[in-house]
């Protein structure tokens, strides 16, 4: 049997210390860049790319999927975040800039639209948080839907309403690309507006594995 020289066994090794380096060092790089969908996602009217870009910074869409009331579609709703989420601890936790796009696919009464999101932060709120952080922006919110919505306005089909979150500036709502109302500085309060979608009593089930990229796009069997 022939036997390797000490000088032919470190050369192996060096070798093989490289090699198992390199692969660390990618997987790394791998685990550290951003995740990008690998395609948009369209419901109807409704188009979600699969990256865009807020405040000079590149977000991803982390999953989409549809809002089902009574079984019927009423708008599709997209989380754009850096990196991948795969669980709503993940998701909540997130830094950077955040988004949350809605485009209504059927046509909604804004103002009680916004009656719904308030209670739905209320409901997904953990007891014991500390509300000074959250109750200023909810009622904002609600400020900002009773005023762009007055006089039972609706939201018609292909319209959008698009929550961001700007690190430094704080949760700004748009309707069909227009800021409406002042931004609400709070982080937390973006975190219990993501909870409605993404929280322990979600708007939607079904919605939120989709938006956590857990399920295909279009739910099988709509969810009341």
């Amino acid at each position: 049997m022939k036997q390797i020289g000490s000088s032919q066994a470190s050369r192996v090794t060096l070798a093989w210390a490289s090699r198992s380096i390199g692969l660390v060092l990618t997987v790394a790089m791998a685990m550290a860049a951003p995740w990008v969908q690998a395609q948009n996602v369209s419901f109807g009217p409704a188009t979600f790319n699969k990256s865009v870009d807020l405040a000079d910074t590149p977000i991803n869409l982390n999953g989409a999927g549809i809002r089902y009331r009574f079984g019927f579609k009423v708008y599709a709703a997209g989380l754009y975040l850096q990196n991948k989420a795969a669980t709503p601890e993940a998701a909540l936790s997130a830094g950077g800039p955040k988004r949350i796009q809605l485009v209504m696919l059927r046509e909604v009464d804004g103002a009680e639209l916004g009656k719904l999101f308030v209670r739905g932060i209320e409901n997904n709120t953990p007891k014991g948080e500390d509300l000074s952080k959250i109750v200023p922006g909810t009622a904002r919110l609600g400020d900002a839907f009773a005023q762009v919505f007055a006089g039972g306005k609706k939201l018609t089909v292909g319209e959008t309403l698009t929550l961001d979150f700007v690190p430094g500036v704080g949760t700004i709502m748009s309707h069909n690309g227009k800021q409406v109302g002042d931004a609400t500085k709070e982080p937390q309060f973006y975190v219990a507006l993501m909870r409605l979608w993404l929280g322990q009593d979600p708007a939607d089930r079904q919605l939120k594995e989709a938006m956590l990229g857990q399920a295909a796009p279009a739910p099988a069997k709509a969810a009341i």
